[in-house]
């Protein structure tokens, strides 16, 4: 039986802080108390003056993703690896299929793709078209392959766009089958009519990526999603909040009842727009990515939305590509593939401008790096809590351990760190993955393949219960939607 012990920290919660040690067995918390004993041959990590928290959960990340022509940088292993480094123990990626590819294709080849990953993993399934096959795929999806999650892309036409009659069927198919549909809110029609226009005055460069998609343009995109959400009596889960549009969409909806969540990129909260504008192309479109960094007055707006609760989750859009990869948009912002990194880096960024500020609080922390995320997608209490009978999955945290972000230290294999420079105060001392420590001390101990597929049950009974609701309030709305 593999035993750990970790003696003399602080335990923290999303609902409490408290001291306490906490032993592991065999990949499981089975003791968390004062004064606990030490099985024989246990590990026994020395955690005095310092925080034991849950991993951090990421759930948000596109590892060995296929994407405008090219492929990310950090496969499973790699991307996983890096997490394991900053604290994150679990994520969840995309499975992302071609349009008219059938659902369970891609997802077998994700599944083949992820095999390699070094800490536990779990997907959402993105909609890229409609048909009964879809359909009834979405149901194997959920009941069998514990996916509960459906992502669909309001952007990107003429590639993996979803038009409104395909977000009414998924919503309405979500709703069936206990499912959370999530959206990349930004209207893909105001963004490829902008791109051609900002192109025509002569802005070919990576600036010319933010003015192609203004605040607004997510802003209606977050708008509508959440319209037809509550028209169909389905909870929504919008991603990468970046603007103070989208929040007020988010906070406008939730003040009337409605169940919108919110998730907010590490980046976003500090990153602004001015990067863009680098003289050298090559960083500046190191920072492409969508939606793009904001100007400064956004990052306060997300902030409050996460101290407030109308935003939830924190996560990173982890998608690295190298500047050669970049280069492809040289003369075109928009061949620009968009991505940047962050998996490794997002406990440090939001602990030193969260926690240390006073923004948040340790526990308000750990709601957002891991307890939200575990709740919002049905893996509480196995992820995301320090308690009995939780996966082993910890992070011992070191406030006054410090460190500067560098492309020249990170794990992931990208060439560039979007928090190059950045000096943060609070840092992971160990990391430990189903109970094995997987970073030392600045010793990374990942192994290929040891993580896991987590399967995702459907929501309960609430969810049939909420469409028998609208179905009262606004019959013909919802009879008339297509099957």
């Amino acid at each position: 039986m593999t035993s750990l012990l970790i003696r003399g920290g602080t335990v923290v919660n999303a609902d409490r802080a408290f001291r306490a040690d906490v032993l592991t067995q065999d990949g499981k918390i089975s003791a968390v108390g004062d004064n606990l004993a030490a099985p024989a041959g246990a590990t026994i990590v020395d955690a005095g003056g310092q925080y034991v928290m849950p991993g951090g959960i990421d759930p948000h990340t596109h590892m060995q993703l296929p994407f405008m022509g090219t492929t990310t940088m950090d496969d499973f292993f790699t991307g996983t690896a890096a997490g394991m480094a900053g604290g994150t123990t679990t994520i969840i990626d995309f499975v992302i299929p071609n349009p008219q590819q059938p659902l369970m294709e891609a997802y077998q080849t994700w599944r083949g793709w992820a095999e390699k990953a070094a800490s536990d993993y779990s997907f959402h399934m993105a909609i890229t078209w409609w048909d009964e096959t879809v359909r009834r795929d979405m149901g194997t999806l959920v009941q069998q392959e514990g996916i509960n999650s459906f992502k669909h892309f309001m952007a990107y036409k003429n590639a993996i766009m979803c038009d409104d009659e395909t977000l009414v069927n998924s919503f309405k198919r979500s709703l069936e089958l206990g499912a959370m549909p999530t959206v990349h809110a930004e209207n893909g029609e105001l963004v490829f009519l902008l791109q051609k226009e900002v192109a025509a005055m002569g802005i070919t460069g990576p600036e010319g990526h933010p003015l192609s998609r203004p605040p607004m343009v997510e802003g209606e995109a977050a708008n509508r999603a959440i319209a037809i959400a509550d028209v169909l009596g389905v909870p929504i889960y919008v991603v990468h909040v970046s603007c103070i549009e989208a929040a007020e969409a988010i906070a406008r909806a939730r003040a009337r009842g409605q169940r919108v969540y919110g998730e907010v990129l590490a980046g976003h909260l500090v990153v602004d727009d001015s990067v863009y504008r680098h003289p050298d192309f090559a960083t500046a479109a190191a920072h492409v990515m969508s939606p793009p960094f904001r100007p400064k007055g956004h990052q306060e707006a997300l902030w409050r939305g996460l101290q407030s609760g109308n935003l939830h989750t924190t996560a990173t859009d982890h998608c690295t590509f190298c500047a050669a990869q970049k280069a492809a948009g040289k003369d075109d912002f928009s061949k620009i593939p968009n991505g940047t990194g962050g998996v490794e880096e997002r406990l440090a960024v939001i602990w030193d401008a969260g926690v240390n500020t006073g923004r948040l609080t340790p526990s308000e922390f750990v709601a957002v790096t891991s307890a939200n995320t575990a709740k919002l997608f049905n893996i509480y209490p196995q992820k995301g809590s320090v308690s009995v009978g939780a996966d082993a999955d910890l992070v011992v945290w070191d406030p006054q351990g410090s460190k500067t972000l560098s492309a020249k230290t990170q794990h992931s294999k990208g060439d560039f760190n979007i928090f190059e420079g950045r000096s943060v105060r609070g840092i992971p001392s160990h990391t430990v993955s189903q109970g094995e420590l997987v970073f030392v001390q600045g010793d990374l101990r990942a192994k290929q393949g040891a993580g896991r597929y987590i399967k995702r049950p459907a929501f309960g009974p609430n969810f049939a219960a909420a469409k028998q609701r609208a179905e009262t309030l606004a019959p013909s709305a919802v009879q008339r939607s297509p099957a």
